[in-house]
């Protein structure tokens, strides 16, 4: 439950972020946009408190193969950040490649505005979808399942304030850690942006396998998904691409043509007015 206790501490810290935005950017918001993102959010804490509840006992057996027995000093806690960060951009480069985990991955890119509250906006289909089998190689390194978990609630609490428009380029730190900039490029789907930036925290993995993009100041970002939802009802939100990738899988034929659908590129569930 480790992350659910971090964001809900947390909570009164993103509230005041989001109400500053709101202020002084109204032009940024749309009421009812982030109120599905609230809804969105709640929806998700609660899919994934009983997800660790019913997963919770499978990490601990895992975790009794564990290859080492890491002790907790600071030294690991921050070689399990950094490892962790590491999986989290595979997890999400995977999660705009594989089909499957994109019906998940969709409901946080849905969304045309740009704020904090745009952080909010996760889907309560992530357990089903399999992301916490991206977290499996440290609790069978030697990380405590506490642990691990404890540090994706930091990872996705950095996050939350990569989510504006607000702040603009912040120098040498934009060299090395995810930044407003950069993720603003992940969630616009301009030619040359899309699929791009999956960083976590920090950015250098983009640099490294060659899925790092600029923002550029003359291409301003066009945020949403390609074929636009048009919707603000978290249900639609939610299970518009499950729909249509479980509608797509049984009417192809063949079970390559199947797998294909499943795991392959995702597709539109939606297409442009």
């Amino acid at each position: 439950m480790s992350i659910e206790i971090i964001l809900l501490a947390l909570s009164p810290v993103f509230v005041i972020f989001v109400t500053l935005e709101f202020i002084n950017y109204r032009r940024y918001y749309d009421i009812k946009d982030s109120l599905a993102n609230t809804a969105l959010a709640l929806m998700h804490q609660g899919a994934d408190a009983i997800a660790l509840l019913i997963l919770m006992p499978f990490f601990y057996w895992l975790y009794d193969y564990r290859l080492f027995d890491i002790a907790l000093t600071p030294l690991s806690i921050f070689g399990a950040f950094i490892l962790q960060d590491f999986l989290y951009y595979w997890f999400h480069k995977a999660s705009h490649h594989i089909h499957w985990l994109w019906a998940a991955h969709v409901v946080h890119h849905s969304s045309t505005k740009m704020n904090f509250t745009t952080a909010f906006r996760q889907s309560l289909m992530y357990p089903l979808a399999g992301m916490w089998l991206f977290w499996l190689p440290m609790i069978l390194l030697g990380f405590d399942p506490i642990t691990v978990f404890t540090v994706v609630a930091l990872n996705l609490a950095y996050q939350f304030f990569v989510h504006t428009q607000i702040v603009n380029k912040l120098g040498w730190f934009e060299k090395v850690f995810n930044t407003p900039s950069h993720h603003r490029v992940h969630h616009a789907i301009n030619a040359g942006y899309l699929d791009k930036n999956f960083a976590g925290v920090l950015i250098i993995w983009d640099k490294l396998f060659g899925s790092f993009a600029e923002e550029a100041s003359d291409k301003p970002c066009k945020y949403g998904i390609v074929g636009q939802l048009h919707s603000n009802n978290p249900l639609t939100i939610t299970f518009h691409q499950w729909r249509y990738l479980i509608s797509t899988m049984l009417t192809s034929k063949g079970i390559k043509a199947k797998l294909k659908v499943l795991f392959g590129y995702p597709t539109s569930s939606v297409k442009e007015k």
